[in-house]
């Protein structure tokens, strides 16, 4: 096990290569964007452990590697300095009792040189698996929240409805340069309860249009007419090649001042038509399943669930998702 304050290229790398062989086979994105980018930040934003392996990604796991082997990560923890830790396990090493082993590393990280209490320790669970399910279990964990994966075919064979603006309301693209403070506050605002996306910064903002995947084109503004003020947007996010297009609705966000005039409803089908134009075949996205106002939006357009990210807090004993 190597726990590090930051990460080297090759090892940032090397945990990539294990993000892409888990979302190969498991279906879906096994760390979060944040953590991400936090692989390979410059300034250490996490704290992160480490099991390598000397053979190939489907050999037998051990603690460390000879130093001309490639380095091959079979599993993976991460503690960021704030918000959730994430876990992952190659599945080629799985059942193992690696699953553990991390779990207890971000349990030591996050305890420090060793308060007579443990610390506060939040970890997801993508996929909402079983046997992540039993682990936290085994080690004192229960479920506080539920972020609901959803999607929904897009083409000539699922049609959309029409997009309709109020008369006061104009759309228009986001214009890097202009606008980033602007769609930083009315964020700030949609989501000032919101655990992670309302405290978004510009340096947050900035690593996203430093992405390969960011296009300001794909960044929908709904401005009042008259006075030009930002009342509500969608971010939407396309990747992958020609004819492999995915969409995905990224961040929707109405100033609350705005809302009861249809907004939601409008930008969430400005960005869909966005991404059936794009050529994308289908569109997903993340919504909390406590959200009873948006569960019923997407669900009239179409959005079917797929997954669901689990939430786990250590000591919780409540049963359910609350």
């Amino acid at each position: 096990m190597r726990a590090l304050p930051s990460l080297s290229a090759g090892e940032a790398a090397a945990v990539e290569a294990l993000v892409e062989r888990a979302a190969a086979v498991d279906g879906g994105h096994p760390l979060s964007e944040a953590s991400l980018l936090a692989l390979r930040e410059p300034a250490p934003a996490a704290q992160h452990a480490l099991l390598v392996s000397a053979g190939p990604a489907d050999g037998p796991a051990g603690s460390g590697a000879g130093p001309d082997a490639p380095l091959v990560v079979v599993g993976y923890a991460q503690l960021p300095l704030e918000g959730a830790a994430e876990l992952l396990v190659d599945p080629a090493a799985r059942r193992r009792g690696l699953g553990s082993l991390l779990a207890e590393q971000l349990e030591l990280l996050a305890d420090g040189s060793g308060p007579s209490e443990p610390s506060e320790l939040v970890v997801w669970a993508h996929g909402g698996s079983a046997a992540a399910a039993a682990l936290a279990r085994r080690r004192g964990y229960g479920p506080v929240r539920e972020l609901q994966h959803r999607r929904r075919p897009l083409g000539p064979d699922a049609p959309l409805p029409p997009l309709e603006l109020p008369d006061d309301v104009a759309l228009r693209a986001f214009e890097v340069g202009r606008d980033e403070q602007a769609w930083l506050d009315l964020n700030a605002r949609a989501f000032a309860s919101h655990p992670e996306q309302g405290r978004w910064t510009a340096a947050d903002l900035a690593a996203r249009q430093a992405e390969p995947w960011f296009d300001p084109a794909g960044l929908l503004l709904a401005v009042d007419a008259q006075r030009g003020r930002l009342l509500a947007s969608h971010w939407t996010k396309v990747e992958g090649s020609a004819g492999h297009r995915a969409g995905e609705v990224y961040v929707v966000a109405v100033d609350p001042a705005a809302q009861g005039r249809g907004l939601g409803t409008a930008v969430v089908l400005a960005g869909l038509h966005h991404l059936d134009t794009a050529g994308c075949a289908s569109a997903e996205l993340y919504v909390e399943a406590d959200n009873a106002a948006a569960l019923r939006l997407y669900e009239r357009l179409g959005f079917e669930l797929d997954t669901s990210d689990v939430l786990y807090r250590r000591g919780a004993a409540a049963p359910g998702v609350g």
